[in-house]
């Protein structure tokens, strides 16, 4: 499952605004990501193609399995390397914003790894 960076980005905040107010629209991925709106319809239509998402007539933005399965595991990413940076001293907003920069890169060896190291200290998974 080979995906751009900006993709995941798109699905996780797709994911996030769906957790946070129930219904995405264009606009509320705008917002969020702070770009343009037809940045955001190029990226839907790109999603759409792939199968990662499906829009309603009323413009409502849902995440099909693949782009599920892509959100969950960019979010969790996410979550868990956020806090490894909370807890090593780094402050919420840096954290989360190197997070960001790191969850599409990591591998999956390193990322297991961290988990492993983590649940030694069982602080990361809750």
């Amino acid at each position: 499952m080979s995906i751009y960076e900006s993709a995941e980005n798109y699905l996780e905040t797709i994911l996030s605004l769906k957790n946070k107010s129930g219904s995405v629209r264009s606009i509320d991925i705008a917002n969020d990501l702070g770009v343009s709106k037809p940045s955001v319809s190029i990226a839907m239509k790109k999603l759409r193609e792939g199968g990662y998402i499906e829009m309603d007539p009323e413009g409502l933005i849902t995440l099909l399995p693949a782009g599920m399965e892509i959100a969950l595991r960019i979010y969790e990413r996410h979550r868990v390397l956020t806090k490894l940076f909370v807890l090593l001293g780094v402050s919420e907003e840096t954290a989360a914003a190197d997070a960001c920069k790191i969850e599409h890169y990591l591998s999956e060896e390193t990322y297991q790894k961290i988990l492993e190291h983590a649940e030694k200290f069982d602080r990361l998974n809750d």
